[in-house]
C-alpha cells in the first residue's frame, strides 16, 4: 500500500462564523471606518480619482513618479509600475476579508473597550465635538481623506491623552488587519505564511477524555489534576506520571496537529493565544502576548532555550529562596534541557541574528539537534522539529499513562475545610466538545457541553501568569500578593531595512542575543538585544506611520527589513486582576521611567548595530523620533550648499567627482562616526518614550503568583504549595519572584521540574 502523501501547504484551519456587531451603530461604524481609510487608503493620481476624494487620496502625477523612482533605488525586486500603481490605488474597505478581521477583532475586544470607543465615536459624529477633537465642525466621515489623515497625524502628537490612545488603536487595529488579509503586500514581497519546502511532522494521538450529553456534572478521578498543559503543566505531567501516580491534564485551549501548523496569521491569533492575542494593558500602553491552546507557551514560543542567570539566581536567593542557587535546581534546568535535546551546535543563523553576533552569543534551541530553520513558529510548529510541550512533554506522559481533556474551562478548585483547614480535592469547570466533525470553529451552543468535577489529592495550577491568579482569585482565596508583582518584560523595537534581501521570516527566529546592556543599574536590570519573529502580524502593525503613503512605501521594503528587540528585565511591576464585565484578565501595567530609560538605550544600541551592518534606513518605534536615512557619499557631497575650490578646479580640469580630493571627508565611508548618524542618535537618545506616544509589546509574564519564603510576602512556598491552602500548588511563570530576564520556558520548566518531584513526594508518604 502508497503511503499516504504529505500535505505541501499547512490544513486551513477554518475561523468561526462573525458574531454581530450590534455593539456599534450606524453611525458609529460610519466614523470608524472612515478613520480607518485614512490609515491606509486608495492612493491615486489626482485624475483618476475623479471627484471623489472621499475615497481616495490624490497625488499628483509628479509625486507618484517620484514615489516610483524612490522604490526602484531602495528596493532589490522593485515591482512593475502597473503593479506599483495597483498596490497604491488598493482600498482595503473594498476588501471583504479586511472588512471582516476588523470585524473580528472589535468583536473580541472586553465589552469595556467596545463601550468606551463607541463613546468617542459618538462624539466624533457631533459638529460640536468634531469641533474639540479636531478643529473642525465637519464631523470626521465626511472629510475627504486628506483632512482625516491630517487629522490622525494631530492626533498622535496631542497632549490630550485621549487622542493619542485613539490614534494608536485604530493605527495598529488598521495595520494589523491589512497584515493579515492584504494580498498585494505579499505577492510583492514574496511572503508566505509557512516555511519553504514545508513538511509536516508526525501527529500524535492523545486519546482526550470525551463525555456523552447530560445535565448531571460528570466525575473523574485521579492522584494528580493539572490545570494547564503549557511549559509548567506539561513538565508536571510527565514528571508525576513517569512516577507512578494517575495524572489528569486539562486545559480550555485545543489540539492542533503539526499538518496544520503553522496556521495562518488570522486563524493564529483566534485559536493559539489569549483573547485571540489582543490584550492592551488598561492604558493601552502595552500589547500583551501569551499562548492559549493545547501545548499553551510551548506551542508558540520561539525555541529559545536559555538559563536563568546567576545573578538573578542569588537574587532569589536572597530572599530565602536558597534552592535557586543549588545544585539541584542546575539539575533541574539540565534535566528539563536534555528532554529536549536543547543544543547551539546546529544553529544557523538568519540575517537579522548575523547583525548582531558580533557582540553576541549563540541562543541554545530546544530542536532536539535539528537546524530547524522556521521563522514561523509563533503560528505553531508545522515541522515538529521544535520540542515543544505538544511535541515532547505530553506525549511522554501520555506513554506513562497520563489522560487529558482538552476544550475544559475550569472555574473554580474545590476545597475541604470540614477539619479546620483549606485542603484542595479537586476541580470544577466546564467541558465543550469538538462538533461532529472534530472541528472547533462552530458555534459552542451546537456542541456538547457537560460540567465536569476533577476530584484528585493534588492540584496543580499552571495557567499562566494572567490565568493563574484568577482561578485563585475566583476559588475564594484572597492572599493580597495574588495577581500582584506583575512583571512583562516590555519590549521596544526597531525595523531596519538593507540592500540584501533579508526575509527574515526564513530561518531560526532568535538564534542569538546580544548581552552587553543586560546590567544598565549594576543590580542586573538591563535590556537584552534579540531579533524578532518577522511575521508581519508582530512587525507592521507598529511600523512607524507619518503619512499613509510613507507607510504604503515603507512597507514594499518588508522583505529587505529585519526587526529588532530590546527585551528589558523590568524592575517596577504591574497587576491583573477579573473584568467586572466577564471576569477575562485586565493588565494594569504601564512601564515606568525607569525601565524605559534602559529600553532606550538598547533602541540606541540597536541602531548603531544595524548602522555597522550597513542599514539603509532604520526605524525606531519611538513616537517623534524620525527614521535614519543614509546618505552615500556621493549623496552627501551633492548636498552640500557650497562648491568648493577643489571642486571647481576638478571640474575645469574635466575630472568627475569621484577623481576629487580622495582626502576629502565627505568621500569616504565615516562608519560610526558618520555625523548625520552621530547627529540622528542624539534625537533618538533625548526622546521622550513615554505612553501613550510611544508603545511597547510583552510576550513573557511573570511573577503574579510569587514565590517566597514567608507567608507574608508571597503566595506560594519554595515548594510551590500556595500559601494556606494544603494540596493546592501552583507551577508556571507567576511564581517567579521577579523578572527572569530571559525567554522564560526553561526557568518555568526547572522550577515545575523541582515542584513536580516535591507533590510526587508527598504523594509517596501519603500511601
Amino acid at each position: 500500500m502508497a503511503a499516504a502523501q504529505l500535505p505541501t501547504v499547512p490544513v486551513p484551519v477554518e475561523l468561526p462564523a462573525l458574531g454581530p456587531s450590534t455593539y456599534f451603530d450606524d453611525t458609529q461604524w460610519q466614523v470608524l471606518l472612515s478613520i480607518i481609510d485614512a490609515v491606509i487608503p486608495s492612493i491615486v493620481v489626482g485624475s483618476a480619482a475623479g471627484e471623489n476624494e472621499k475615497h481616495h487620496l490624490q497625488i499628483s502625477q509628479s509625486q507618484c513618479n517620484e514615489s516610483y523612482e524612490y522604490i526602484q533605488q531602495v528596493t532589490s525586486h522593485p515591482p512593475a509600475f502597473e503593479e506599483f500603481i495597483e498596490y497604491l490605488g488598493a482600498r482595503p474597505l473594498e476588501n471583504q476579508l479586511f472588512l471582516g478581521q476588523v470585524r473580528r477583532t472589535l468583536n473580541s475586544l472586553p465589552p469595556h473597550s467596545k463601550r468606551q470607543l463607541g463613546g468617542l465615536l459618538s462624539l466624533l459624529a457631533t459638529r460640536l465635538g468634531s469641533l474639540a477633537a479636531t478643529g473642525y465642525t465637519t464631523p470626521i466621515h465626511e472629510q475627504p481623506i486628506r483632512i482625516r489623515e491630517a487629522i490622525l497625524r494631530s492626533w498622535q502628537g496631542s497632549w490630550f491623552k485621549i487622542w493619542p490612545v485613539l490614534a494608536n488603536s485604530i493605527l495598529t487595529l488598521t495595520r494589523l488587519c491589512w497584515a493579515q488579509t492584504d494580498h498585494h503586500f505579499r505577492q510583492l514581497n514574496g511572503y508566505i505564511d509557512y516555511p519553504r519546502h514545508y513538511r509536516p511532522g508526525p501527529a500524535f494521538d492523545f486519546g482526550f477524555m470525551q463525555f456523552g450529553e447530560g445535565s448531571e456534572p460528570e466525575t473523574v478521578e485521579t492522584d494528580v489534576v493539572i490545570v494547564g498543559s503549557g511549559c509548567g503543566g506539561a513538565v508536571c505531567a510527565k514528571v508525576l506520571a513517569e512516577a507512578g501516580h494517575r495524572v489528569v491534564v486539562v486545559d480550555k485551549g485545543y489540539y492542533f496537529p503539526p499538518s496544520q501548523l503553522p496556521m495562518r496569521l488570522d486563524a493564529g491569533q483566534e485559536y493559539l493565544y489569549e483573547a485571540k492575542g489582543r490584550i492592551q494593558s488598561v492604558d493601552n500602553s502595552i500589547s500583551i502576548l501569551a499562548g492559549s491552546c493545547w501545548g499553551g507557551g510551548g506551542t508558540i514560543n520561539w525555541s529559545v532555550s536559555l538559563h536563568p542567570q546567576g545573578y538573578v539566581r542569588q537574587e532569589w536567593a536572597d530572599q530565602g529562596l536558597e534552592f535557586f542557587t543549588t545544585a539541584e535546581f542546575q539539575h533541574c534546568l539540565d534535566r528539563v534541557c536534555a528532554v529536549m535535546g536543547v543544543s547551539d551546535a546546529h544553529i544557523k543563523h538568519n540575517y537579522g541574528a548575523r547583525a548582531i553576533l558580533e557582540d553576541a552569543k549563540p541562543c541554545p534551541q530546544n530542536t532536539g539537534g535539528a537546524e530547524h530553520r522556521c521563522g514561523h513558529c509563533g503560528m505553531g510548529c508545522g515541522s515538529a522539529e521544535k520540542k515543544g510541550t505538544a511535541v515532547s512533554w505530553l506525549p511522554a506522559a501520555a506513554k506513562a499513562g497520563a489522560q487529558f481533556i482538552e476544550g475544559f474551562n475550569v472555574s473554580k478548585v474545590l476545597f475541604d475545610d470540614s477539619d479546620g483547614t483549606k485542603q484542595a480535592i479537586g476541580v470544577f469547570g466546564k467541558w465543550t466538545s469538538r462538533d461532529e466533525h472534530g472541528q472547533v470553529h462552530t458555534p459552542e451552543s451546537s456542541r456538547i457541553q457537560r460540567s465536569v468535577y476533577v476530584k484528585a489529592k493534588k492540584v496543580i495550577v499552571a495557567c499562566g501568569t494572567l490565568q493563574s491568579p484568577l482561578l485563585l482569585m475566583r476559588s475564594g482565596l484572597k492572599n493580597p500578593h495574588i495577581g500582584r508583582h506583575l512583571y512583562v518584560h516590555p519590549v521596544g523595537m526597531v525595523n531596519a531595512a538593507f540592500d540584501d534581501v533579508v526575509k527574515g521570516w526564513e530561518g531560526g527566529i532568535i538564534t542569538s542575543v546580544c548581552t552587553s546592556f543586560e546590567n544598565l543599574d549594576g543590580k542586573g536590570h538591563g535590556v537584552k538585544i534579540e531579533t524578532s519573529a518577522m511575521t508581519p502580524n508582530l512587525v507592521i502593525f507598529g511600523h512607524p506611520w507619518h503619512s499613509s503613503l510613507q507607510w504604503k512605501l515603507d512597507i514594499l521594503r518588508y522583505r529587505q527589513m529585519n526587526n529588532f528587540i530590546a527585551v528589558a528585565r523590568d524592575r517596577d511591576t504591574g497587576r491583573v486582576y477579573p473584568s467586572p464585565d466577564d471576569g477575562q484578565p485586565v493588565i494594569a501595567y504601564t512601564p515606568s521611567d525607569f525601565d524605559r530609560a534602559h529600553i532606550l538605550a538598547g533602541q540606541v544600541a540597536i541602531a548603531k548595530l544595524c548602522y555597522i551592518r550597513g542599514a539603509t534606513e532604520i526605524w525606531p518605534f519611538v513616537a517623534g523620533v524620525p527614521s535614519f536615512v543614509r546618505r552615500r557619499p556621493q549623496q552627501r557631497r551633492r548636498s552640500s550648499a557650497a562648491t568648493t575650490d577643489a571642486e571647481t578646479a576638478a571640474a575645469a580640469d574635466g575630472k568627475s567627482d569621484d577623481e576629487g580630493d580622495d582626502y576629502d571627508i565627505d568621500n569616504i565611508d565615516q562608519g560610526i562616526n558618520d555625523p548625520d548618524f552621530a547627529a540622528w542618535l542624539r534625537v533618538l537618545e533625548a526622546a521622550d518614550n513615554r505612553p501613550p506616544l510611544t508603545l511597547y509589546g510583552s510576550a513573557h509574564q511573570m511573577g503574579t503568583c510569587r514565590m517566597s519564603a514567608r507567608e507574608a510576602d508571597g503566595v506560594v512556598d519554595p515548594r510551590g504549595r500556595v500559601w494556606g491552602a494544603g494540596n493546592l500548588f501552583v507551577a508556571d511563570a507567576s511564581v517567579f519572584p521577579s523578572a527572569s530576564g530571559v525567554n522564560p520556558m526553561i526557568t518555568i520548566m526547572g522550577i515545575a521540574d523541582w515542584i513536580a518531584r516535591n507533590v510526587s513526594k508527598e504523594l509517596r508518604r501519603a500511601k
